[in-house]
């Protein structure tokens, strides 16, 4: 072989093997599109339900670099309503699930080991819509009407027992139907003549609808924790320093959510393609808005008399069959 022979060779290995690496490289990086980033520790979110403006604080964290700033990798799972809520947790698909506290003392009930590590809507978004006019100005005025729920499962269910439990109602004092998540399509086809929804959501669409309404919110010593995240016991006593790492990321998010609406809805954008019209942009914006309502003063806080209320609460309204613990449903990992 000559000289020239030999260098030739050696050079269409070494480009053989430098265009391998980059493609390796880029393989990697286009691998999960809602990963924070290939180094750090590890690990899984699950945010239980198809991207949502409403979930914009993860998905700023991820874009923004707060989570690998913290020296994790974040991957955001959207598992769907097809899956078992917590079925991912339980596997070790996930690490870490996002559902109402109500949701994780239900669980614990039936045996599920998930423990909630940090409570995120301070004010719990469940509200009763009714029409502008109706003459229900309060829980108490109920009695002999018709609700619309999804169905008597879920946050709404929950809320709907403890609306009828402070106005001292029973359910036979109300007409309660089961509607599925058709809130909006019900309440201004006259079909019922109230419906449970969320400040953030169903809300927010009826005012896109231009249909005026009135909504009257839980009190605030409801016994109802809201939307926060948990962990296996094991998690949250062996990781506890990555998911106290994650909820300074998260504080950033939340920060950057309140104080850049159209930023965030701009990044959302890659999760949520939708928001490339204009109306689904404007929709996302106002539900933004109210979501960021909800964090309070201080992510991630827990109220230990509201947790022991809850359990006491699901307990006796039959949501829950066993009792609950409520001081081993949570931990605080932030103040």
């Amino acid at each position: 072989m000559t000289r020239h022979s030999r260098l030739t060779r050696f050079l269409l290995v070494l480009l053989a093997l430098t265009l391998g690496t980059a493609m390796s490289a880029c393989g990697n990086q286009s691998g999960s599109s809602s990963a924070s980033s290939s180094a750090g520790i590890p690990l899984t979110v699950g945010l239980t339900y198809t991207p949502d403006i409403q979930f914009s604080p993860f998905y700023v964290a991820v874009q923004k670099g707060y989570f690998a700033d913290e020296g994790l990798n974040v991957t955001l799972r959207h598992h769907g309503a097809s899956e078992s809520l917590m079925g991912a947790l339980q596997s070790g698909t996930e690490d870490v699930v996002y559902a109402g506290g109500d949701e994780m003392l239900l669980s614990r009930s039936q045996g599920v080991d998930v423990v909630n590590f940090a409570t995120m809507y301070q004010s719990h978004p469940a509200e009763l819509i009714v029409p502008q006019g109706s003459s229900i100005s309060s829980f108490a005025d109920l009695r002999g009407h018709s609700i619309g729920i999804p169905g008597p499962f879920g946050e709404n269910w929950y809320a709907l027992l403890a609306m009828l439990r402070q106005a001292g109602l029973t359910q036979g004092d109300v007409n309660i139907q089961s509607i599925g998540y058709t809130q909006q399509a019900a309440l201004m086809g006259n079909k019922v003549d109230a419906v449970v929804g969320f400040s953030n959501n169903d809300a927010v669409k009826f005012g896109q609808a231009g249909f005026p309404i009135r909504e009257i919110r839980l009190d605030a010593a409801t016994p109802l924790v809201a939307l926060g995240l948990g962990a296996s016991k094991a998690t949250v006593t062996d990781k506890q320093d990555q998911l106290k790492a994650m909820m300074r990321a998260l504080d950033k998010a939340v920060a950057y959510c309140t104080s850049d609406l159209d930023g965030t809805v701009a990044l959302t954008e890659k999760y949520v393609p939708a928001l490339s019209d204009d109306a689904q942009r404007a929709a996302a914006r106002a539900t933004l808005e109210a979501t960021n309502k909800l964090y309070g003063s201080q992510l991630g806080k827990q109220d230990a008399q509201r947790w022991s209320d809850m359990a006491t609460f699901m307990a006796e309204s039959g949501i829950i069959s066993k009792p609950v613990d409520a001081k081993e449903s949570f931990v605080s990992l932030v103040g």
